[in-house]
């Protein structure tokens, strides 16, 4: 009769890297381009003026310029005074 239980196979033992998501740059924050905004999965939130979505729903600048988000939407505002931008943007965010 044996003693020690036998060694058999195990449901635990696995794990998977974690995914790192969630928001690298917030509101105000300069932004260069192709700069990672957000990581996610799915579109919660939506690339708005001067930004892109990449192949894994993540959102990157295009522009140099601040970071503004605006309801589930982020835009990223120029530094350059006159570079176009909307006119819903010009006065989202006041320059110190």
């Amino acid at each position: 009769m044996a003693h020690k239980k036998g060694q058999g196979s195990t449901k635990n033992g696995r794990d998977s890297n974690p995914q790192y998501l969630g928001v690298k740059l917030y509101g105000g924050e300069v932004a260069k381009p192709g700069s990672i905004i957000v990581r996610q999965r799915g579109l919660p939130i939506r690339p708005g003026f001067n930004v892109r979505v990449g192949s894994d729903d993540t959102l990157y600048s295009v522009a140099l310029g601040h970071i503004v988000f605006r309801g589930n939407t982020v835009h990223v505002d120029p530094i350059d005074p006159k570079a176009p931008r909307p006119f819903w943007l010009k006065s989202e965010t006041p320059r110190a």
